[in-house]
C-alpha cells in the first residue's frame, strides 16, 4: 500500500488472415509461456469500437514487420517522408535521438476547421523544448529559434506543388496552452482543388533540424469535423483532441459562428483494450452499443456535460458520421485510482495475474503486491517501473484517445510497451511505426490501418503479425524485471 502511495504523491507533484505463432526460443520460452496463454484466452473476445453502425474496413496492406535491412521502411511506396528530415508524427512524439543541448520540437498535432470553399484555418499543437527540458512559454521565444512553414500537394503520392508559404510567428497566431504552444493561420484553396495534403515544416535556425507535420485538407463535401471543432469557454482556444473532462465547460464552435442544434447521444460502455500484436485471430462480429440518455446542444454556445462516457454529436439524426467525445474523469490522461490502474498492466501480464487484480476487493493491496512480486520485493525498483509505465499510459492517453482511452488503442499499447517511435511513416490511409534502435533486430515496423469509424476521423488499427514475437516477449519480460525505469 505504501508503494502505491507514494506513486500517487508523484503524479500530483508532477501535475502530469490468421498465422500460427512462430515458435519461441528457449530463452523466451518462459516468457511467452505465460503471455501466449493471455493472448488466447482473448481471441474469442469481442473486438472494441465495432457498433450497431456498420464500418467499412481500410487497405490492409502493410510493411513488412521485421527486417535486417535498415532502409527497407524508406523504399515502402506511398510513403510521405521528404529526405534529410525527421518525421514528426501528428499523434505521436518521435524518438529521434536529439540532444538535450538543443531545442526542439517533440510533437506536433494539427487540424482545420473550413472558412467556406475558398479557405481553411489551421491549428497546430506544437509541443516544444529548451535546452534544459522545459516546454517553451512563449511566441517571441519560439520565433527566435524556429522557422515554419508549408506545402500544399495534391496528395500523398503527387509531389507537384500547389501552394505554399510562410508562417511569420506573432503573439496573434501562437498562444501558450499548458505544456504546448497553439499556431494559428489561413490556407488559401488551391486553384480547382477539391482537398490537398498540407505539409509543415518546422526548422530550428541553429541546427537546421526539421520537423514536419502532415495534414489532409478538404475544401469541398465537407463532415461535421471539418467545420465544428472543441474550444474551451471562451472560444479562443481549440481542444484538438477527443476528450474533455467532466463538467468542463466547452464549444462546439465553426469559423463563422453559426447557431445551431446537435443532437447528442451518450453510450455507457467499457471498450476492450487492444489485443496483442500477435494475435491473428478472425475478427468477431460487429457489437452493438446501447443508447443511455440523448441531448441537445447548440453550437457555439458553451455546455457542460456532467456524465461520465462516449458522447456521439449529429447535425441530423439520420447521419452516419459526426462528433465524437469522451468524457471523463477530472484526472485523465493521468491515472491515479487504484481500480483504473491495475487495468493497463495487461500488456505485461499473464492471464491468470490479469484475474487475480480484476477479482480482488482490495485494489491497493492487490496493486502492490503485484509489483512487487514481479521486483522481487525491491520497493524501489518497483517505483521507477511504476513511474516510467503509468508515464507513457498518460502519454498515450492524452495522444491517442479516440472513441476509448488512448491507452486501449492499438497505436497506445505499442506506445506504452516500447515508448515512442524512431521514425513515422504516413500514407492516405496508413501509417507506420519504425522502431530501428532495438536488440536482435536493426528495424521492425508497426503499420497501422486507418478505419472509418462514425465517431472519431482517426481510428487506426494494427496489423497483427506472429513474427512480432521474438521482439515482443523480452521487452515485456524486460518491464516486468525492473529493467525499463524511464
Amino acid at each position: 500500500m505504501r508503494l502505491l502511495s507514494a506513486f500517487i504523491l508523484t503524479l500530483f507533484i508532477s501535475a502530469c488472415s490468421t498465422t500460427k505463432k512462430a515458435a519461441p526460443t528457449a530463452r523466451q520460452q518462459p516468457t511467452a509461456a505465460r503471455t501466449s496463454a493471455y493472448d488466447n484466452a482473448r481471441q474469442s473476445s469481442a473486438r472494441p469500437g465495432d457498433t450497431d453502425r456498420k464500418v467499412a474496413d481500410a487497405p490492409t496492406s502493410a510493411s513488412r514487420p521485421l527486417s535486417t535491412d535498415p532502409n527497407a521502411a524508406q523504399r515502402q511506396s506511398g510513403t510521405f517522408r521528404p529526405a534529410n528530415a525527421t518525421t514528426g508524427s501528428s499523434t505521436a512524439p518521435v524518438g529521434n535521438g536529439v540532444s538535450v543541448s538543443e531545442y526542439v520540437v517533440t510533437a506536433i498535432k494539427g487540424k482545420f476547421l473550413a472558412i467556406d470553399s475558398s479557405a481553411a484555418r489551421v491549428y497546430l499543437n506544437i509541443y516544444a523544448r529548451t535546452p534544459d527540458g522545459k516546454a517553451i512559454g512563449s511566441a517571441d521565444d519560439f520565433g527566435k529559434r524556429f522557422l515554419v512553414n508549408y506545402v500544399l500537394y495534391p496528395d500523398y503520392n503527387n509531389r507537384e506543388r500547389l501552394g505554399y508559404g510562410n508562417i511569420q510567428i506573432t503573439p496573434e497566431n501562437l498562444t501558450v496552452q499548458d505544456d504546448h504552444l497553439v499556431l494559428t493561420f489561413e490556407v488559401k484553396r488551391p486553384k480547382d482543388a477539391i482537398g490537398a495534403v498540407m505539409l509543415t515544416e518546422i526548422t530550428e535556425v541553429n541546427t537546421g533540424k526539421k520537423s514536419l507535420n502532415d495534414l489532409q485538407l478538404r475544401f469541398r463535401a465537407l463532415r461535421i469535423t471539418d467545420r465544428y471543432m472543441l474550444f474551451d469557454a471562451n472560444g479562443k482556444t481549440p481542444k484538438l483532441r477527443n476528450f474533455i473532462s467532466r463538467n468542463d465547460t466547452i464549444l462546439i464552435q465553426d469559423v463563422a459562428g453559426t447557431s445551431k442544434p446537435l443532437y447528442g447521444f451518450r453510450y455507457k460502455h467499457e471498450f476492450d483494450a487492444a489485443s496483442s500484436p500477435m494475435n491473428t485471430g478472425t475478427r468477431p462480429a460487429a457489437k452493438t452499443l446501447a443508447v443511455d440518455s440523448t441531448l441537445m446542444v447548440m453550437t457555439n454556445q458553451p455546455f457542460q456535460l456532467p456524465k461520465e462516457g462516449l458522447y456521439f454529436f449529429l447535425e441530423d439524426t439520420t447521419d452516419t458520421y459526426g462528433l465524437g467525445l469522451m468524457v471523463t474523469d477530472n484526472r485523465f490522461p493521468k491515472m491515479t485510482r487504484p481500480e483504473k490502474l491495475v487495468k493497463p498492466v495487461l500488456y505485461v501480464s499473464t492471464s491468470t495475474e490479469m484475474n487475480e487484480l480484476n477479482s480482488t476487493s482490495d485494489a491497493k493491496k492487490s496493486f502492490d503486491k503485484y509489483w512487487l512480486g514481479l521486483m522481487s520485493g525491491n520497493e524501489e525498483v518497483a517505483r521507477k517501473a511504476i513511474r516510467a509505465y503509468y508515464n507513457r499510459v498518460e502519454e498515450a492517453n492524452n495522444l491517442f484517445t479516440t472513441y476509448k482511452e488512448g491507452w486501449k488503442t492499438d497505436k497506445g499499447m505499442i506506445y506504452i510497451v516500447l515508448g515512442p517511435p524512431d521514425r513515422v511513416q504516413r500514407s492516405r490511409d496508413r501509417e507506420v511505426w519504425v522502431y530501428n534502435r532495438r536488440a536482435n533486430v536493426s528495424e521492425i515496423n508497426f503499420t497501422f490501418n486507418r478505419k472509418l469509424n462514425q465517431f472519431v476521423d482517426d481510428h487506426y488499427e494494427l496489423v497483427r503479425y506472429a513474427e512480432y514475437q521474438p521482439v515482443w516477449y523480452p521487452i515485456v519480460e524486460a518491464w516486468r524485471t525492473g529493467a525499463i525505469r524511464e
